[in-house]
């Protein structure tokens, strides 16, 4: 099978893309034949292994003297080729998507059955790509960290991005009012999602704006912490989720001040951590009932065709996509 594959940290020139044997599948594993996927900040940080403080976290984040993973691509959607023995959900021939943190930049992967959904009725396979990773860290975000309630107020610092259109989307349908905040190009397309008010940030600064909220999701780390809190209610909640990217600290920094200074103040201050969730099967499945329902629909930028993955990976970090961008087979 083709896969780009990742034998040392760098730009995207040092994706190689090689001819790998094909996966074969655990017991507890199915195959998929990878029809689409996405690319995110998730497969750049571990591409170039920055933050340089995040190689010495351990756990999810990248390895110290080299990368983890060969086959980056935490989002994918196929068609399942093969089953393990043990596998009874699934068979030859189904539709499906998972958030498999890896292997998405391959034509094959094997996905354990515990962390495969079936793919929404309603999408094609590039649609789905989109949701997996984006979605599920808004969910968590809202539902998980802010737990929201119909009626609150929810600002979404971020509004236009790959989680950011998910989260506008996900908040209205859990009965929230929702302000996003992007740049102009987007205002048209963060309000045609549900939004109800749009900030643009090139012409108003929302933590000057006097307003306050029930919840903020903060994407795009725009502000600092403290600075944030002065839009949050008493007893509201701030939920970072990212921030603008560094070769040193960044966004880890901005993250971990959220963390400290959230112990001497009355709101939630508080990460959306996607990465160790053990519920994505049972997300997905939420996501597929909402998206089928017609609540939620991705948002793509652009696609590229799987060759392109260096390319696609070069657009997305320059931080301007406004949605996903989306990869196919």
């Amino acid at each position: 099978m083709k896969a780009f594959v990742l034998r040392s940290y760098g730009s995207p020139d040092v994706l190689e893309l090689t001819d790998l044997d094909r996966p074969v599948p655990a017991r507890d594993e199915v195959l998929v034949r990878v029809r689409a996927t996405s690319v995110q900040p998730y497969d750049w940080h571990y591409m170039r292994g920055q933050p340089y403080v995040a190689r010495l976290m351990g756990g999810g984040g990248p390895g110290l003297r080299g990368p983890k993973f060969g086959v980056l691509g935490a989002d994918l959607a196929g068609q399942v080729e093969e089953v393990g023995a043990d596998v009874t959900e699934f068979r030859p021939g189904d539709e499906v998507y998972a958030m498999s943190k890896r292997d998405g930049f391959g034509e094959y992967a094997c996905v354990k059955e515990s962390e495969l959904a079936p793919k929404p009725a309603n999408l094609t396979f590039e649609q789905a790509a989109a949701v997996p990773l984006a979605a599920n860290t808004a969910l968590i975000a809202l539902r998980d960290k802010g737990r929201i309630q119909p009626g609150q107020k929810v600002l979404i610092d971020g509004a236009s991005g790959g989680v950011g259109t998910f989260a506008v989307q996900l908040a209205k349908a859990f009965g929230a009012t929702v302000t996003g905040v992007c740049g102009s190009r987007n205002v048209d397309l963060v309000r045609s999602i549900g939004a109800d008010e749009v900030v643009d940030y090139t012409k108003q600064d929302f933590t000057q704006l006097g307003q306050r909220y029930d919840i903020m999701l903060d994407i795009a780390g725009s502000h600092s912490a403290l600075a944030c809190r002065q839009v949050l209610t008493r007893k509201g909640a701030y939920i970072l989720i990212g921030g603008k990217g560094g070769r040193w600290v960044q966004p880890v920094g901005h993250m971990m001040a959220a963390v400290v200074l959230s112990p001497f103040v009355s709101q939630t201050m508080t990460i959306a951590d996607v990465v160790s969730c053990t519920e994505n099967k049972q997300n997905l499945t939420l996501l597929t009932e909402l998206i089928e329902d017609g609540k939620v629909t991705p948002v793509i930028d652009r696609t590229y065709p799987f060759k392109e993955i260096p390319e696609a990976i070069r657009y997305q970090e320059e931080g301007h996509s406004s949605g996903k961008v989306v990869i196919t087979f």
